[in-house]
């Protein structure tokens, strides 16, 4: 065989390794864990990509949720111990401090911690990407929640079987140092008229019905948040207030966020922390400055509750 056949040979098969390589996609390279406490989920590049400064505000300050607070709390604590805990769906009203919550609890279990536990983010429309995930989290020497906010689907949208698969851990069962903790709006992460459309539709209704509705049924713990009172809404902005040291008379600061919240039409945590930062804004004070009574970052502290 002479050199020229041989360069011809060797170049077609360089050829066909890079093409193999293309099409396997990129190789997940190992998250650098020290890196930070959370991360987001970059599917593209298949890795965790750390957030140094997390958007969260402090746990003290989200009120009229204490009976579902102290039931993450407790699942939260529990599965940063290593012990057996629940996938979580907190469902409900919108503002009313879900995603809050639990980035909240998140950092406060973590505080004095030698091994903190990780938060890791994956949005909605990378569900399909799960699987993979999976793989790179059950490596870890780490506890991770895996979160996901404002989680629900639609018509015709199949990605809610990957997450099915991923609750469940297919025949491997689910790593013991992930859960799944989920945001939503709707109890059953699907529309209601995709629910009757199915049950309509179907040769079999309840069985057309059953496979989507008991997506919601892989969470152990299912966390209601509804519309908060007028005094739930004014502890919020008294607990506010206080925090960031704004001089305002209590009577004249509620009268204001009274109006405010007629003027949104709704009462909750989100439309409380707006009044808030409007109030501040015209005292002419940065709720930056603050100073956060359980540790953590002054300026994570004052972020928008979701």
């Amino acid at each position: 065989m002479n050199d020229d056949v041989l360069k011809s040979i060797l170049a077609e098969l360089k050829r066909l390794a890079d093409a193999a390589e293309r099409s396997a996609g990129p190789v997940a390279s190992p998250p650098m864990w020290d890196a930070a406490d959370c991360f987001v989920w970059n599917p593209a590049q298949t890795a965790l990509v750390p957030v140094p400064k997390v958007n969260r505000v402090d746990l003290s300050l989200i009120r009229g949720v204490d009976h579902v607070k102290q039931i993450l709390s407790e699942n939260t604590t529990r599965f940063a111990n290593g012990l057996p805990a629940n996938n979580v769906l907190l469902w409900g009203a919108r503002g009313m401090g879900k995603s809050s919550l639990v980035k909240a609890i998140h950092a406060a279990i973590n505080q004095g911690r030698a091994k903190p536990m990780k938060l890791v983010e994956v949005h909605r429309e990378d569900i399909s990407t799960l699987p993979d995930l999976m793989e790179l989290l059950k490596k870890a020497d780490h506890q991770a929640i895996l979160f996901c906010d404002d989680l629900s689907f639609d018509n015709d949208d199949t990605s809610y079987k990957s997450l099915k698969a991923a609750l469940d851990g297919g025949v491997e069962g689910r790593p013991e140092n992930v859960v799944f903790y989920a945001t939503s709006n709707r109890r059953h992460l699907l529309p209601r008229n995709m629910i009757e459309n199915e049950q309509s539709t179907a040769i079999n209704p309840s069985e057309a019905v059953e496979e989507k509705v008991s997506l919601s049924d892989r969470f152990g713990l299912w966390l209601g948040f509804h519309k908060c009172s007028q005094d739930d809404y004014l502890a919020m902005i008294d607990g506010y207030a206080d925090y960031f040291g704004l001089d305002v008379a209590k009577d004249e600061m509620h009268h204001a966020a009274l109006e405010w919240a007629t003027t949104r039409g709704s009462r909750s945590g989100r439309v409380a922390w707006q009044f808030i930062q409007d109030m501040a804004g015209r005292l002419g004070k940065r709720l930056g400055q603050s100073v956060v009574r359980s540790g953590g970052d002054p300026q994570q502290s004052s972020q928008v509750l979701e």
